[in-house]
């Protein structure tokens, strides 16, 4: 199903432009908030007398690792070919490594902090948990293998660094060359010129499949 504004459109760079200045405020009043509650926290210590120690122990249980899976589930191919996650996607936090039952993974449990993914275009992998993370805000994943060319590699980074809520990394495993991911949805593209990258972007960049829609895409993990 063709978006009704693919990138490049007016509509679609007015969204766009909108999307950097809700990002702008939101980082604005971040860096407020994280400002006052360090004043209360530090004011708090300071009126009880409270002295933290670390004990280098701890009664709490590690994390153990999390199979990712949910209630399982499988990809459903449309007519476009975007492959739609059918099952159940879990969304718990958790510290541990994550086994994914789809490579590059389209969600389940994830790391407590996202990968930052304001067009963020890394050359060097990055954590799958950390990325699913960015997934959830509504950003979409671009990734490539060492079979993808070079010029597609560059063209691609280009494109996502104009673009918000997206980020970039290399994933050998993955099984085609180039692939976008949103999530619950994913998709191979056979080069940067595919039209169905610009439609891929225009349908899942902070698209109705979010689970949190407007949340943050920066200060987060930025390798």
């Amino acid at each position: 199903m063709d978006s009704p504004h693919p990138t490049g459109t007016e509509p679609h760079k007015a969204r766009i432009e909108e999307m950097r200045r809700t990002q702008r405020v939101r980082e604005r009043r971040t860096r407020w908030l994280t400002v006052a509650a360090s004043v209360v926290v530090v004011a708090g210590l300071v009126t009880g007398g409270v002295v933290l120690l670390h004990s280098g122990s701890s009664d709490a249980a590690p994390a153990a690792a999390s199979d990712g899976k949910g209630g399982g589930g499988h990809f459903v191919t449309r007519a476009d070919g975007v492959r739609t996650w059918k099952g159940t996607l879990d969304r718990n936090h958790t510290t541990a490594p994550v086994t994914y039952p789809m490579e590059p993974p389209v969600g389940g449990d994830h790391n407590p902090v996202w990968q930052n993914c304001n067009g963020d275009v890394y050359t060097e992998p990055v954590k799958n948990e950390a990325a699913v993370h960015a997934l959830e805000h509504g950003a979409v994943w671009v990734t490539y293998t060492s079979k993808a060319s070079k010029a597609d590699v560059a063209a691609l980074a280009a494109k996502v660094r104009k673009t918000p809520y997206t980020l970039m990394s290399p994933v050998e495993d993955q099984k085609d060359p180039l692939m976008l991911s949103a999530w619950a949805h994913q998709r191979t593209v056979t080069s940067a010129a595919d039209p169905q990258v610009d439609r891929f972007l225009a349908e899942f960049v902070q698209g109705p499949q979010t689970p949190e829609p407007g949340a943050t895409c920066t200060g987060g993990l930025d390798r």
